[in-house]
């Protein structure tokens, strides 16, 4: 989800569209399910938690590569596309999970794909070249005009209508809040807005941006680095930007993007979500956004031709000796044994988290990591009434941070049931307490603290509910905190040892989002190439 901004509309989908309004409207039915069927997925955090004890067999394969990828996230594929673009076939990518992608995976049900964690990219940077092309690359960018402004495929990209406000017991357009403001929170919004505007431009003496993406490039000015040790609550109130309706909306979209609220987020990351993002490829296209039904798993798939072959899952790495070579053990839960894998280099595209339990001499402990829950929810298609669905549907107050609809960019009459996917991040200055708080609850409460979000905006909705499924994610993203993004602790956690480990994750940037990421995997592995 993204905060908001208008969007321009092709006449095709225009058509489409308005052609579904001439449909007679859906009423509710006003008649409660017999059945509901509840479930629960996740990450694999009990084998990821066998890392505490260690206690594996001796390992019974030896392999041998040239590089090792550990973490099949987009830092550990985007590495491997690096690789194989520069002529470097001989690697291997390790993965814990049955599945690669990482927080860019989905799920799908009869109805309809949908996404297990992040579910679209916005449009980049003109100076992010390197996106651009895996964009051209994977047949999301078609070419550039003459004037060059890009050709994108409009089927990988919000239709109308984009996003949507519960506010003041209505639907709105656009999620900044309007309806019935005061003069006075609107002086507020247009002083904010304007004041990010200025800084989306800012560079400093030498050319860099204050704010860019990726984050490593913005500039290291004292000015711009003490907005990094501050909260973004207090930049705001140093500002005098007071107003409910504009601090929700700050709330929820560093809660959307970063998982912590402006109470915990570093004024420097609260100003990089307005301002980090030029606007600057694409003047047709600007405030929309690429998204699919399952999401980023989608990328996910984009990146698969390098990784065919090259790839075993069920892998949990446990430990790493540095001598002439790497050797690494690690262990098969398919089969059920360890497996020695001896390489030149190896990245470890792996949370810091993980990486704290692999050697004992790194900490972790200034990494703060939120959990996330996302409910995926089968509906009786006369879910919504008369009312059309928006991709993003956010509810004023929230607690959450309101839900998608999966189905969005189907031109076809969807006679089937709807399937949404609802988004919650736990703010908190307590992510450890709050995650386990997550693990130990069970299908009722969850259904409970999600519909009570819900029926803010949909009284009726468990009347038109066949299934729920519940994702946790223990460790969802890193959270941009004062000092997080270039503080010591960081820069410490980036270095290589001894020049054959290296390590790339968003969460060495920071910020988790899939630029990041993409960054992380491809900037180390050319790192690793230049290393003697």
């Amino acid at each position: 989800m993204k905060s908001g901004g208008k969007f321009s509309r092709k006449d095709f989908l225009k058509t489409v569209l308005l052609g579904g309004l001439m449909l007679p409207f859906l009423q509710y039915c006003g008649k409660k399910v017999k059945s509901l069927l509840l479930k629960i997925t996740g990450t694999n955090h009990v084998l990821g938690h066998q890392l505490w004890a260690k206690d594996f067999p001796q390992f019974s394969e030896v392999i041998h590569t040239q590089y090792l990828v550990v973490g099949g996230g987009i830092s550990g594929l985007s590495a491997c596309r690096f690789f194989s673009q520069h002529g470097k076939e001989d690697y291997l990518l390790l993965e814990m999970e049955d599945h690669l992608g990482g927080n860019s995976s989905n799920g799908q049900n009869k109805f309809s794909k949908f996404p297990l964690g992040a579910h679209y990219l916005p449009l980049p940077n003109k100076e992010n070249t390197e996106i651009i092309d895996f964009l051209t690359e994977s047949g999301i960018c078609q070419g550039t005009e003459e004037n060059g402004e890009p050709v994108l495929d409009e089927y990988q990209m919000t239709f109308p209508q984009q996003e949507r406000l519960f506010y003041k017991n209505s639907w709105q357009n656009d999620i900044v809040p309007q309806k019935g403001i005061s003069a006075e929170v609107q002086q507020e919004l247009d002083r904010f807005f304007k004041m990010m505007d200025g800084f989306r431009q800012k560079k400093d003496a030498q050319g860099n941006y204050w704010f860019a993406i990726p984050v490593h490039d913005s500039s290291r000015e004292d000015e711009v680095l003490g907005l990094e040790k501050m909260l973004f609550k207090d930049w705001l109130e140093e500002h005098d930007f007071r107003s409910e309706e504009l601090l929700w909306l700050l709330d929820y979209s560093c809660r959307d993007d970063y998982g912590l609220g402006i109470d915990y987020v570093s004024a420097w990351a609260g100003i990089h979500y307005f301002a980090g993002r030029k606007n600057n490829w694409s003047k047709k296209y600007k405030d929309q956004v690429f998204t699919w039904p399952e999401g980023n798993a989608r990328l996910t798939h984009y990146f698969s031709k390098y990784t065919k072959d090259k790839y075993l899952t069920k892998n949990l790495v446990f430990d790493i000796k540095i001598n002439d070579k790497v050797e690494v053990l690690s262990f098969d839960n398919v089969h059920k044994k360890t497996i020695k894998i001896i390489a030149d280099k190896i990245l470890l595209a792996t949370p810091q988290f993980v990486n704290e339990r692999i050697f004992n001499n790194r900490k972790a402990s200034s990494f703060h990591y939120v959990p996330w829950l996302l409910t995926t929810i089968t509906l009786n298609n006369d879910f919504g009434g008369d009312e059309e669905l928006a991709w993003d549907n956010v509810i004023y107050g929230s607690s959450g941070l309101g839900y998608i609809f999966d189905q969005h960019q189907n031109i076809n009459q969807i006679m089937g049931e709807k399937v949404i996917t609802y988004y919650k991040s736990f703010s908190t200055n307590d992510s450890k307490k709050a995650r386990k708080k997550l693990y130990a609850m069970k299908e009722p409460e969850l259904k409970n603290l999600v519909l009570e979000d819900l029926k803010k905006a949909h009284p009726l909705i468990e009347d038109f509910i066949l299934e729920m499924q519940f994702h946790k994610i223990g460790h969802a993203m890193i959270a941009p905190t004062p000092d997080q993004i270039f503080g010591d602790n960081t820069k410490a956690a980036k270095e290589p040892i001894d020049g054959k480990v290296f390590f790339a994750h968003s969460d060495l940037s920071g910020i988790s989002i899939f630029e990041e990421a993409f960054y992380q995997g491809v900037r180390t592995a050319a790192q690793m190439l230049q290393s003697p």
